[in-house]
């Protein structure tokens, strides 16, 4: 050490005399730069010299470098910054060890510092199994964006599939969206093959909302995608020009038909028998599931310009004019001609499809807020029957030679370039699109019977299935009517020796759809139903001319609408789902609408399958009446059936004992003091929901969305830390709430509004077109609310509470999601924010940890979010949800990670309808077998490795404090393992209760649309990123 320091005193006196000599003056640049370089090589051989002589003297044999001595100040000026609120986490507590095949796991990432980032790979498994919403543009031509959700980070199918929406369980049922669908078949199903086995043309139409999405996991719910397209739904729309009637159209209409029929590239001048002749040959072309190898295309090409258009009048391909793309370049020219067709796009004639073709006006009525008349009678119909026909026959061909060139594509036929491509997106509009959907819809369900017409007289149907599912004939010498007095002569020829009969191609497929229906709706006396329905169903064979009237039919009848309805600039309003009356007889168009099968996407359904059990239920009938409110309510043989698009359907489906079907619900719940009939309710529209509709409706902000539902918040991915998370819960609450709380609805009671009753007109109530003892047809307007009684242990008394139901709320099922199985978190009481993230899912010695209990995925401090329990929620009655939001202290984090009162204003209030519950006083009910496209790792099937999951106790007789305590140690949540097989069940269980039906009701008192969570699903950090995408701002936690 004497060595050192005399080696440190010579280099402290070189250092001084360099000084020395460089501080004094010099004559030239040049000389001071000589002198410089050679002071400094006399001072480096010096050292050396005298380093070398030092260790010769004292005998220093180490290698120690020598270094500058530096104060305290200088070492702590050197040292860098540390945010001292971000202190460095404590170890893990070490002797656990999770092993899976007998060795502890090789660690793959470990942040043992709270400042490293999160790199791209380690940001993926840390969101493994985390949905994430989009909504992203199709293309030219397809309206708003589609909102979608999807787990781009995982590959596992079994996460892939997961959905928030019921899967179709019948094949009757699939004609209800455009949408690519699973069907769940019941093994007792009528067997149904598909007419097309191989490729098809995708006519890139589709029903708004998603009627998939409109049936949600949870009962009286929707998904996603539905909740944004509400706003842009198609019922949104404008009444199509012209077409005011379902008899004689208007001016504007004839002249537009007149030019397609005198035009020189036009349709040509066909009769009734040469249409249905046409559609026979589609037909057998369509289920022979013809390919553009096996179809000529010049005899086609001369079939459709000979019989149905004339040529056009110019050269489009002059390398092949008989080419395929030049038949359909005429068919699509002639389709999208404006104000000449139907426009299926519209809801309204979406349903009157089967009226048109079927329906006798005065007896099958639809109200619907629409200005279109029923027609004066049945000869006034048919030249809209023939116009339809027309369009059909056009629809059938277009779409046979889309399906053929689709064929070749798949076996890499170069059959369209891309400017034919293009022109056909660009002319191809939305009514031509709806019309290939048509054409679909009847090639796949519709037989034609073509016989020899009868000499004379017409045959009377002999019983309800008789008309319902038999042969609905459409006989050309009745089909006249006068489309032009300069033309008409050319279109009808008087009679004709052959008679044209449609039917269903899948009636039994249909009648079993139908006694699902009833099953899964509980229908009173179902099995004696079922079998009423069965024995009749050989009567399919027989025919029922469609224009011989009905045997209750009476012309002099007045409308059952009467002076009850409404000019139509008066009645129309933006609403987002149409509201329906109809009126319903035995073997209607609505029943044989849905018999037949020809049903195109959309809500029609749901009303058919309806009217079409109504219809045929004579029992129904008779208490019932003739008139229904297919958007309403109905109370028969103690129970109570809603249609989803009514508030009080969507809020009793939340209870025990309720099923939900194809848009309706069935509850044991009946309304106090009420006898069977049809109800209508009152209730308003959300003011917001209404002005945020078309194009200032959320999905057109598709940024937004996204934005604001980012799993990394509004952080860059490229500075992403542990501690910018938080795992949230529901149950952070300044104080704790009462505990073992019960919930129990009392009764729902409506109450009569004044001067509210919709009837049959006075003169006409005796008489109804079933039975001489039926009821006179009233259909009453009630406003909806309920009573409700909670008790808990801190109440010696029961508390009482009535909710409105006031305002037409929604609800949503949070997405499921399914917990990352690479991920564990350690995080400290004292503070909310993850303080390490393990993405190895091991500790810090490379040991895997044992599992503790799911958690679900973190959530970013750019979420802020604050809970209330549901018994706090109901001490204040009159509190905003401002006023809720804005109350201190939130569960939300500020930037250092330390938990505190923020000074903005929460994003989203949850509802804790968890802690503090006390279990249902019933033992829990059977299954109702509501499908589920697949269940996530928070389902309620155990996952192979044994995870801890809270909850509620069977045993009633404890009264549990479910009030959660905070430990004094720093927890450590463990994924399950990622080897471990997730059981993934396709039926889920029964859910439901009076709380949950009380928590609804709030939020449709207050006019909060709200989404389900339910803790055994998904987590909270993933239902508030979909509550940011879908702008809402209330989520409801439930067990």
């Amino acid at each position: 050490m004497q060595s050192l320091s005399a080696l440190k005193r010579s280099a402290r006196e070189f250092l001084d005399e360099a000084k020395e000599r460089t501080s004094s003056p010099k004559t030239g640049k040049n000389d001071a730069q000589l002198e410089s370089r050679q002071s400094k090589r006399e001072l480096l051989k010096s050292l050396i010299r005298r380093a070398r002589d030092a260790q010769q003297r004292g005998g220093v044999t180490n290698n120690t470098i020598p270094t500058p001595r530096r104060d305290s100040e200088t070492v702590d000026s050197l040292r860098p910054t540390i945010n001292s609120n971000k202190p460095l986490p404590s170890p893990p507590l070490p002797g656990t060890v999770d092993k899976v095949d007998g060795q502890p796991k090789k660690p793959v990432l470990k942040l043992d510092r709270i400042m490293a980032s999160l790199s791209e790979a380690e940001i993926e498994k840390l969101f493994s199994g985390a949905p994430q919403y989009f909504a992203r543009s199709l293309g030219h031509g397809t309206g708003a964006p589609h909102p979608s959700v999807a787990f781009p980070w995982d590959e596992d199918l079994r996460i892939r599939d997961l959905t928030d929406h019921t899967q179709i369980e019948d094949d009757a049922w699939g004609c209800v969206t455009t949408a690519p669908r699973l069907i769940q078949r019941d093994p007792l199903s009528a067997s149904t093959p598909s007419s097309r086995k191989g490729p098809h043309f995708n006519v890139k139409a589709m029903e708004r909302p998603n009627m998939l999405s409109m049936q949600g996991l949870e009962k009286g719910t929707m998904g996603y995608q539905a909740a944004l397209e509400l706003s842009v739904a198609d019922a949104l729309q404008e009444e199509q020009y012209g077409f005011d009637s379902l008899g004689s159209k208007s001016h504007v209409v004839i002249e537009q038909r007149q030019k397609l029929i005198t035009s020189k590239d036009g349709l040509r001048q066909l009769d009734d028998g040469a249409i249905m002749e046409q559609l026979l040959v589609c037909e057998g072309r369509y289920q022979a599931g013809c390919s553009k190898k096996q179809l000529n295309t010049h005899e086609l090409h001369n079939e459709l310009f000979q019989k149905v258009l004339h040529p056009p009048t110019r050269i489009i391909d002059r390398n092949d004019p008989y080419s395929l793309p030049v038949q359909i370049y005429a068919l699509v020219k002639v389709l999208a001609a404006p104000n000449a067709w139907v426009d299926f796009s519209r809801v309204e004639w979406r349903i009157r499809l089967g009226q048109i073709l079927w329906g006798f006006p005065l007896d099958d009525e639809v109200e619907d807020g629409s200005s279109i008349n029923e027609g004066i009678d049945d000869y006034d119909r048919s030249e809209e029957r023939y116009w339809l026909l027309l369009q059909i026959l056009l629809s059938c061909e277009l779409l046979i030679r889309l399906d053929a060139i689709t064929d070749g594509d798949e076996f890499g036929a170069a059959n369209l370039r891309a400017s034919e491509i293009h022109r056909f997106e660009k002319e191809a509009n939305l009514s031509v699109r709806w019309s290939l959907l048509l054409a679909r819809s009847w090639l796949e369900n519709i037989v034609i019977n073509k016989t020899e017409a009868p000499s004379s007289g017409t045959s009377t149907p002999k019983g309800w299935l008789t008309s319902l599912a038999s042969k609905m004939t459409l006989k050309h010498d009745h089909m006249h009517g006068s489309h032009h007095v300069d033309h008409a002569h050319h279109l009808h020829h008087g009679h004709s020796e052959y008679q044209y009969a449609i039917q269903g191609r899948y009636v039994e497929r249909q009648v079993f759809g139908l006694t699902q229906f009833a099953r899964k709706l509980r229908w009173p006396e179902i099995e004696s139903y079922i079998t009423r329905v069965s024995i009749n169903a050989p009567t399919i064979a027989q025919a029922t001319p469609i224009n011989t009237p009905l045997l209750t039919s009476d012309t002099r009848r007045s409308s059952y609408f009467g002076g009850d309805r409404k000019p139509a600039e008066l009645q129309r309003k933006a609403s987002r789902r149409r509201k329906i009356d109809a009126a319903l007889h035995p073997s209607g168009w609505l029943s044989k609408s849905y018999v037949s099968g020809l049903v195109l996407p959309g809500e029609g359904l749901s009303h058919f399958l309806m009217s079409t059990l109504l219809e045929n239920d004579q029992e129904a009938m008779a208490k019932l009446g003739p008139m229904a409110n297919l958007c309403g309510g109905f109370v028969f043989s103690g129970k109570s059936f809603w249609s989803t698009a009514c508030i009080v359907g969507r809020v009793l489906a939340a209870g025990r004992g309720s099923a939900e079907c194809m848009g309706w619900i069935s509850a044991d719940v009946i309304p106090k003091a009420l006898e069977d009939g049809w109800v209508n309710i009152d209730v308003a529209e959300i003011a917001d929901d209404v002005a945020q509709t078309g194009k200032k409706a959320r999905l057109w902000g598709k940024t937004i969305i996204e934005r604001e539902s980012d799993v990394l918040g509004d952080a860059d991915s490229a500075n992403v830390l542990p501690a910018d998370f938080i795992i949230p819960h529901e149950n952070n609450h300044s104080e704790p709430p009462p505990s073992n709380i019960r919930i129990d609805l009392n009764s729902l009671n409506l109450l009569p509004i004044a001067h509210s009753a919709v009837s049959t007109p006075a003169l006409e109530r005796d008489f109804t077109p079933f039975s001489e003892h039926s009821n006179a047809t009233v259909i009453e307007t009630y406003s909806p609310s309920m009573a409700f009684t909670m008790t808990h242990d801190g109440v010696e008394e029961d508390q009482t509470f009535n909710v409105s139901l006031a305002q037409d709320v929604y609800f949503v099922t949070a997405h499921p999601c399914a917990p990352s199985s690479y991920v564990k978190y350690f995080k400290s009481p004292t503070s909310p924010t993850i303080q390490q993230i393990d993405v190895a899912g091991n500790d810090w010695m490379g040991k895997s940890s044992s599992a503790a209990h799911i958690t679900g995925h973190p959530l970013h401090k750019y979420y802020t979010y604050k809970t209330v329990h549901l018994a706090n929620l109901l001490k204040r009655p009159d509190a905003s949800l401002e006023e809720l939001l804005g109350k201190s202290p939130s569960t939300s984090t500020n930037n250092n990670g330390s938990s505190s009162s923020i000074s903005k204003t929460a994003r989203v209030l949850v509802i804790d309808c968890i802690t503090g519950f006390a279990p249902p006083r019933s033992p829990e009910m059977a299954s109702l077998s509501r499908m589920s496209s697949i269940s996530s790792s928070f389902g309620l099937e155990p996952t192979a490795v044994q995870l801890q999951l809270p909850t509620p106790p069977r045993d009633s007789g404890e009264r549990p404090n479910t009030s959660t305590s905070v430990g004094s140690k720093i927890s450590r949540i463990d994924p399950p393992s990622p080897d471990s097989k997730m059981r993934l069940p396709t039926r889920r269980r029964q859910f439901g209760s009076d709380l949950e039906i009380l928590v609804r009701a709030i939020c449709a008192e207050r006019g909060w649309n709200a989404l389900i969570s339910r803790r055994r699903r998904g987590c909270l950090a993933c239902a508030i990123r979909e509550a940011g995408a879908l702008g809402w701002r209330v989520i409801i936690r439930v067990e």
